[in-house]
């Protein structure tokens, strides 16, 4: 039986804009994790910590354990893709508080994309959500002062 190639109309789709698309992690994006991963700077920035060395059992596990919405662990996992479909990085909601109406963003771009608007318009589309689908009405950001300089 041969895979069928279904054409979407994506012109009035909420979770995206003129140049990234945001959608649910797929299990073989265990590799963008994996790579992702030597760029110890980028993931201090996300995890506030330096984590221990990467392996492949690790990613292909997180992007499993992620896939289609799936996680447990009280995080809105999502890739972040341009418009002709290559991954560019990914997004996350986490910490939310619905009863204080709290919630905070993790957000990493590959390298190889960054400074070019992706992270910006991905932040756009979740605070979208989260303000105005979730009725979250505050971001909390956990940057230190030593965070701040290296984004210098």
């Amino acid at each position: 039986m041969e895979d069928k190639i279904i054409k979407i109309d994506y012109s009035n789709y909420f979770w995206q804009d003129d140049k990234v698309r945001l959608r649910a992690i797929h299990p073989e994006d265990w590799e963008g994790d994996y790579i992702g991963k030597f760029d110890t700077p980028a993931r201090r920035l996300l995890e506030c910590s330096t984590e221990l060395p990467p392996t492949i059992t690790g990613s292909k596990k997180f992007a499993e354990e992620n896939a289609d919405f799936s996680s447990t662990n009280g995080r809105i996992m999502f890739s972040i893709e341009d418009l002709e479909g290559n991954n560019v990085g990914g997004i996350n909601l986490n910490s939310i508080d619905e009863r204080n109406g709290t919630f905070s963003i993790g957000i990493v771009i590959d390298k190889e994309n960054r400074g070019m608007g992706y992270g910006t318009r991905a932040m756009k589309i979740l605070l979208k959500y989260a303000f105005l689908e979730r009725r979250l009405n505050k971001f909390m950001t956990m940057f230190s002062k030593e965070m701040m300089l290296q984004l210098k």
